[in-house]
């Protein structure tokens, strides 16, 4: 069979001895697609997309994470600080595979809604789950590698279910661990690991693609094609309605990387990891909720673990417990209604999975498993032998379903409500008030006064007990400091030298390219010196607290007298948003406890302001960068989303 006659004599050389224009040519032009597809079918190219996005990313990455326990955390801030764009790729990472579950998720549902599990999809549909649990595996494994506080008791949390499994289950817990806990070994299995099992994910991804193009892509009539009037090419068709819904995707994506890149993690995993503290609600990441959800509503341990994976389990043998002979819930009338009951089910599952297991919770999520499991098992099989479903149309449709941008409008609803899921700036004590910053909102920036201020009252009062390990002197010069002050500000203070000739190990005064130092010699000198408690670093305090900023306010400002009907313990102080109502830690903020340089009045409420917004300055020095960098390209995404519409209404116009 004669292959394409391509005009570039080079390309028919090559595609002589290596034939992969031709193959290209095949996949894109002569590649049969029902002219039905609706924008739910954009989601499969959108996760291969967010999968080479997650690859490239992941790469560059690894090149400068250190995997020791030691150095994983550094690593990883000194590539937010010092690698050049190294905040983006993180966030592109960490935000990318939260969108890559996403699309995925969504991908998943709308096969079980339109049948595409059923014969003789069996296979593509099975290779589908096993992408998803390789997935799964993956995001595990990535999430520990930051070693913060949540990654480091999660992967606690999560292998310590193995040891459920009779016989073998602590042997394989110490084979996961390489020890008795875990520690710098699991550290480097896990990084090791990661890197390897996107490549994995890769491999199975081309066969789910051989697979698909063995029978074509199902549709949402479910029905087959029956002749060349119901399918047109797969280019130049469904290329530029990809493009289009990826135009549309990359701007929610870019919106949460440039302007919310926190806001799907947690802020404890900004906190160093430490086995002798136990954050006070462990929970995985979100696209896990539901499932950690269906493990915690079973009291006991084994059960739970069994119930988690057998709820994985029911998608593998879903094309044999829906027997229906109709693939399309649009024909499905029952089937229809069970079905956006189970998806209700996921997101309940979800929310209670972020919530602590108690009172209310465990109740309402044992009823979501009851029903998760039910829907499978036993609602499917009846509707099989018991359902009507509506007659189905002789051939697909002329014209193409007009549902189409519905569904994306649902598609970035459904993105959007992840924010339901945020967890509120409040502490047990009491409401967090929000305040106005100059930083905040997608144009904000730092005022340079009042970083200048804040920086002032953390020498004056912080720097006593708390250091800023992540910041260079020579970063002061972001705050509108020049190199002559940089240098003067960084001589007031003293480093460790390298070694003499005789081995011994001076002080010097610091140079602008060294890192503010620790007020104490080590841990335990700080512990003595504050009464056994190690005083914070403060470089990332303001993201490692639910609420930043307000939250830092807050604590400042909200010490008062104590009512005279509470019973304040000894060496508290009564504040009226800590948990409780009281705070070991005294005031650190008096009337004119500094005094500044510009003249402002140091009251108590300036200097927190102050302190806050240098703090966040501190923990988040690319924050204009990133604000101005976010605007052009979702300037620049949106202009060419707007370019892809047009240009595939105009390429679709004869289909419809």
């Amino acid at each position: 069979m004669s292959g394409p006659n391509f005009p570039n004599p080079i390309v028919r050389w090559i595609d002589h001895r290596l034939p992969v224009f031709t193959f290209m040519h095949h996949e894109m032009h002569e590649y049969p697609t029902p002219k039905n597809l609706n924008y739910w079918w954009n989601f499969g190219s959108l996760a291969g997309i967010m999968l080479v996005i997650m690859l490239v990313s992941g790469i560059t990455l690894a090149m400068s994470y250190t995997p020791h326990t030691s150095m994983a955390f550094d690593s990883v801030e000194r590539i937010m600080r010092d690698v050049n764009f190294g905040w983006l790729i993180r966030y592109i990472h960490s935000n990318g595979g939260s969108f890559f579950f996403i699309a995925v998720y969504i991908h998943i549902f709308r096969g079980m809604y339109y049948g595409s599990y059923k014969a003789p999809r069996e296979l593509l549909w099975l290779l589908g789950v096993v992408i998803m649990l390789l997935m799964m595996a993956t995001a595990f494994m990535g999430y520990v590698l930051p070693w913060g506080q949540m990654s480091f008791w999660g992967a606690t949390v999560i292998t310590n279910l193995f040891s459920a499994i009779p016989l073998v289950g602590e042997d394989i817990v110490t084979l996961l661990w390489g020890g008795f806990s875990v520690d710098n070994p699991t550290l480097n299995r896990f990084f090791s690991l990661h890197y390897l099992m996107p490549f994995v994910i890769v491999g199975v991804v081309v066969l789910h693609l051989v697979a698909l193009h063995r029978f074509g892509s199902n549709n949402p009539l479910g029905i087959d094609t029956k002749g060349p009037q119901d399918s047109i090419p797969f280019h130049p068709y469904y290329t530029i309605k990809d493009a289009y819904g990826l135009g549309v995707f990359l701007v929610i994506f870019a919106g949460f990387v440039f302007y919310a890149p926190n806001f799907l993690g947690e802020p404890d995993n900004y906190i160093p990891a430490n086995p002798l503290v136990t954050p006070s609600h462990i929970v995985p990441e979100w696209y896990f909720l539901p499932f950690y959800a269906i493990l915690r509503a079973v009291p006991d341990k084994l059960l739970g673990v069994v119930m988690m994976f057998a709820s994985i389990a029911m998608l593998f043998i879903l094309p044999w417990l829906d027997r229906s002979p109709v693939r399309s819930g649009s024909f499905r009338p029952v089937f229809r209604i069970f079905f956006w009951v189970l998806f209700a089910d996921c997101l309940l599952l979800g929310y209670l999975g972020a919530k602590p297991a108690s009172g209310i919770y465990v109740v309402l999520a044992r009823l979501g498993t009851a029903y998760y499991f039910a829907h499978f098992v036993i609602l499917l099989p009846l509707l099989s032998i018991f359902e009507t479903p509506r007659p189905l149309p002789k051939s697909i449709s002329q014209a193409v379903t007009s549902k189409g941008t519905a569904a994306v409008i649902a598609a970035l609803i459904l993105v959007g409500g992840l924010g339901l899921g945020g967890t509120p700036a409040k502490a047990s004590g009491g409401d967090i008030p929000k305040q106005d910053w100059s930083f905040s909102g997608p144009f904000g920036t730092f005022d340079r006064g009042e970083l200048q201020r804040g920086f002032q009252v953390f020498k004056d009062t912080c720097a006593g007990c708390h250091g800023l390990k992540y910041i260079a002197f020579r970063n002061l010069a972001a705050l509108g400091y020049n190199e002559l002050e940089v240098k003067a500000i960084a001589a007031e203070y003293e480093v460790l030298d390298v070694p003499n000739e005789e081995g011994e190990v001076l002080m010097r005064p610091a140079r602008a390219s060294d890192r503010w130092p620790s007020p104490f010699a080590n841990d335990n000198a700080a512990r003595a010196s504050n009464g056994g408690a190690l005083p914070p670093d403060l470089s990332l305090m303001a993201k490692a607290r639910i609420g930043g900023p307000d939250y830092l306010y807050a604590l400042m400002t909200g010490y008062t007298e104590a009512p005279a009907d509470f019973s304040l313990s000894d060496g508290m102080s009564y504040h009226i948003y800590f948990g409780g109502n009281q705070i070991a830690m005294p005031p650190p903020l008096f009337e004119d406890g500094t005094e500044y340089s510009d003249g402002t009045k140091a009251t108590v409420d300036q200097q927190a302001r102050d302190i806050t917004a240098f703090l966040m300055w501190a923990a988040e020095p690319s924050l204009e960068d990133r604000n101005r960098m976010g605007f052009k390209v979702i300037l620049f995404l949106l202009v060419l989303t707007v370019m892809l519409y047009f240009s595939k209404r105009k390429i679709w116009a004869s289909v419809h």
